[in-house]
């Protein structure tokens, strides 16, 4: 945008946000613009401007469902937790009001809930008017410790007062939080679900006032574990609709460790008596299939495998090895394990030649999650020669071509000698010294410039690390490089302290005056860089591989990989080989990394019919998508319904998604029900009816059939509900393409190899801010020859899919896209390796809930 036009659109966000909080209305001359900036979403739920994360303390009350939020009220990032607070009656036109319940010198206000208590047995109000009380957690901003506090409202909500005693609840621990409160009529108390994070489970405790709390009973761990679990509910639901069969949910988001990557949502369906929840499947107990045992290393040597390296000792290990925490989850009593000298040791560990008759090969695998690198080579490669502009080594930014200048805090005044303060371990630079901008942490910024240098060779080598923020991002960590005062190349880290090569290609700027500029623009998560090395060469660095891994080769090239989870536990993985059946494989596991969780534990390969499933494939998942966390549910909602919303955004990049003034969406309002489908009760999802009410003139589509092609639908819009039928026919993949043009489009398809629904959101849009953003997420569901029931609600960020087979079994996926504007093409058919067919497809345009 020009300078010229940034006044007036600041002037325009003022206004949004004074609207957006009821304070002022939109004029006609700027209610073209409110809420409508590019990726705002139309249907979904944002605040006016600012960060918002988890959903708090939903609650209808008095004819309007109140939606709490952690909000910051002073950025566009994490930080100043407070609650922010909107209203609405129907679930889809809100209302922002003013910040509920902010933070103060002493707490920042966590999730939580809010109840009303109508007996007054807080005494915070009457009889006659008995209050709202909001349970919170109380985040101490001195020692970092997490306690449970009140608050409360007499005025329905609008204005709150912390009660004076808090907090009411405090086991002294810094992972203790996000409580759910409600009322159990069976005992007369009140009941609270409330999360210890870093142990994996939730503890129950009871209350006669809110004021004091007798603990219960824990559940878990269980179901999935690869990372904290927050943000829990419970509740009942009627099975079939049966009043007289009831179940309860207990929803536990967790982050990392979610089915997609990043965050995610599970859910247990089990039975709970006012003091424990027992879960009908808690996913811990696991047989897999059976199959033909290849190599178990239980012969006590390694047999015709083949080791290279250090890293896996002369034998398989028994156990844990020296200076190695406690290994689980091995089968029979030996196991490859390639901690022998530590992580810093490396190797391969190699089977011969077999030709693969089986549709899948199922192992355990466990150790660093490091995954296989495509582009990256395994083996030692030379550094690349050539003229060195830098390598760091003195006590200060001097190098053979002048003195490198530093602005800001974050370089210091001369390189590091590794990882600084409380940085984990940096690893992958040469010799002793390095830039490091993590100099007062990652809340530090500056820049660092070098002298200026001619081009004469074509290639500019380095080895690069830290933050993932590109160059073009709000705040980046980036090196970029400056030819006649532009930025013509530019590259950033991954999120990861182990430097490795990158190379420009510089054929077209030979003879040009050119500087390399270092810059730590960010103050957040990742927000540093790492640089070392950097060498005008006539040869290209090639980048060696960091993986920690198991991989399956066939002619020598890795066709399928699989890695650990940071975690001393081995856990199931798989191969699908039914495409190699009968041809000649390998199986090659991999210790490439030197660094932090650079070792990798494997066993028990086998030859099988069916895949073997980990635990977080096991997991119940509320959805499968990457963009769906913090579910909750709205209490007190008429007629006993049971609504859920969740955060659609993910911990992995939601810091960094391009949206501006506002970060974050809600997912729309989902009612939940519990359905017996093949003799298990599982977790059933749909839009709220109240969705109709957006809907504009509907459009029918033909019955459309696909072979191996793209063919468009007369859909057409950036916010839209469709449904259609698929039957993938002969069609290896088939599906719908949705907001295309531009070269853009988002797939959502049906792989019957797999017999997965999947999004595919690489080709949506923006989205270069991360590296996980073009990750394919996949949910299973077998179609049993029938059809597949798609429901799609389209708006103009995000893609929300609910897919259902004939038999009544359903996922659920939910994704952020960036597309452009101008790609509003709605739907077209796909098929892949044969013919697709789209039946009984009906479209609606949505309107905006937007002034």
């Amino acid at each position: 945008m020009s300078r010229t036009t940034r006044p007036r659109r600041r002037l325009l966000a003022a206004l949004a946000v004074l609207s957006g909080l009821g304070l002022v209305a939109a004029s006609p001359a700027t209610a073209d613009t409110l809420y409508h900036e590019k990726y705002r979403p139309q249907f979904h739920f944002t605040p006016a401007q600012n960060w918002m994360n988890d959903p708090n303390g939903l609650i209808y009350y008095k004819g309007r469902y109140h939606l709490f939020f952690q909000y910051n009220p002073d950025g566009n990032t994490w930080g100043n937790m407070s609650w922010g607070h909107a209203v609405s009656t129907d679930l889809v036109h809100w209302k922002q009001l003013p910040v509920a319940i902010p933070q103060d010198d002493q707490e920042m206000v966590f999730s939580g809930s809010v109840v009303l208590d109508r007996n007054n047995t807080t005494g915070f109000g009457t009889k006659k008017n008995p209050p709202l009380v909001a349970i919170y957690t109380s985040a101490q901003k001195s020692s970092g410790k997490q306690q449970q506090a009140l608050a409360y409202s007499t005025d329905g909500g609008t204005t709150w007062t912390k009660y004076d005693d808090n907090p009411v609840l405090d086991i002294g621990s810094n992972n203790f939080r996000d409580p759910k409160v409600f009322w159990y009529a069976p005992t007369q108390r009140w009941l609270m679900a409330v999360s210890l994070a870093d142990q994996h489970k939730i503890s129950f405790y009871s209350s006669a006032d809110l004021k004091h709390w007798t603990h219960q009973s824990d559940f878990g761990p269980a179901g999935a574990t690869g990372g904290v679990w927050e943000c829990p509910d419970l509740f009942p639901l009627p099975v079939d609709g049966d009043p007289k069969k009831t179940k309860w949910v207990l929803a536990v988001n967790l982050n990392p460790g979610g089915i997609a990557g990043g965050s995610g949502a599970q859910y247990f369906v089990g039975d709970f008596n006012g003091k424990k929840f027992t879960a009908d499947d808690t996913g811990t107990t696991y047989t897999p299939p059976s199959g033909t045992v290849m190599q178990d290393f239980e012969s006590g040597s390694f047999g015709d495998w083949t080791a290279t390296g250090s890293a896996f000792g002369s034998a398989p290990a028994t156990g844990a090895v020296d200076w190695q925490s406690q290994v689980t989850g091995i089968e029979g009593k030996a196991f490859a394990n390639s901690f022998h000298g530590g992580d810093a040791s490396t190797g391969t560990l190699t089977s011969p030649e077999f030709t693969a008759t089986s549709d899948y090969i199922n192992f355990k695998v466990g150790g660093g999650n490091h995954p296989y690198d495509p582009d990256a080579v395994l083996g030692d490669e030379p550094a690349p020669t050539g003229e060195t502009l830098a390598d760091f080594e003195a006590s200060t930014y001097t190098s053979p071509i002048g003195d490198w200048t530093a602005t800001g805090d974050a370089f210091g005044t001369g390189p590091a000698q590794g990882a600084i303060g409380d940085q984990q371990q940096v690893s992958g630079y040469l010799g002793n010294g390095l830039v490091n901008s993590f100099h007062g942490g990652d809340a530090s910024t500056g820049t660092l410039t070098s002298p200026a240098f001619t081009i004469d060779k074509k290639y500019l080598d380095f080895l690069i690390g830290g933050g993932y923020h590109p160059a073009d991002s709000d705040a980046p960590t980036a090196v970029e490089l400056v030819v006649d005062g532009k930025v013509v190349r530019s590259a950033t880290g991954s999120n990861g302290e182990a430097l490795n090569w990158t190379s420009w290609d510089l054929s077209d700027l030979q003879g040009k005056q050119a500087q390399i500029k270092v810059v730590d623009d960010n103050a957040g998560g990742w927000g540093h860089l790492n640089l070392d090395q950097v060498v005008l060469s006539d040869t290209q660095a090639k980048r060696p591989s960091i993986e920690t891994g198991v991989n399956l080769l066939v002619d020598g090239k890795v066709v399928q990989s699989a890695t650990g989870a940071d975690s001393e536990n081995l856990d199931w993985a798989y191969f699908n080989t039914t495409a190699y059946k009968g041809k000649k494989v390998q199986i090659q596991i991999v210790d490439a990394n030197p660094g932090g969780w650079g070792h990798v534990l494997a066993d028990q390969f086998t030859a099988a019919d069916k895949p073997a499933l980990n635990a977080t494939q096991r997991a119940h998942w509320l959805d499968y998508g990457a963009d769906f966390y913090a579910a909750n549910t709205w209490t007190d909602a008429p007629g006993g319904r049971r609504v859920m919303i969740a955060w659609l955004n993910n911990w992995n990049y939601g810091q960094a998604i391009p949206t501006t003034p506002w970060r974050s969406a809600d997912t729309f309002p989902r009612q939940l029900s519990l359905k017996t489908v093949n003799g298990k009760v599982q977790l059933n999802q749909q839009p709220v009816g109240e969705l109709t009410t957006l809907r504009g003139a509907g459009t029918k589509v033909p019955s459309t059939r696909v072979t191996n092609t793209t063919t468009p639908l007369s859909v057409h819009g950036s916010t839209l509900d469709l449904q259609a039928d698929l039957t993938p026919g002969t069609a290896d993949r088939s599906g719908l393409d949705v907001r295309t043009g531009a070269g853009q489009r988002t797939r959502i398809g049906y792989d019957t190899a797999t017999g997965e629904v999947y999004i595919d959101r690489s080709a949506s849009g923006d989205t270069d801010f991360d590296p996980t953003f073009t990750d394919v997420q996949r949910a299973p569901l077998d179609l049993h020859g029938g059809r597949l029931s798609l429901r799609v609600l389209v708006d103009d960020s995000s893609v929300e899919v609910y897919a259902q087979n004939s038999r009544g079994e359903q996922v659920t996926l939910t994704d952020q896209i960036f597309p452009d504007p101008s790609s509003t093409g709605g739907g077209a058919a796909f098929a892949e390796g044969g013919t697709a067919t789209i039946d009984h497809m009906q479209a609606w345009r949505l309107k905006s809930i937007w002034p």
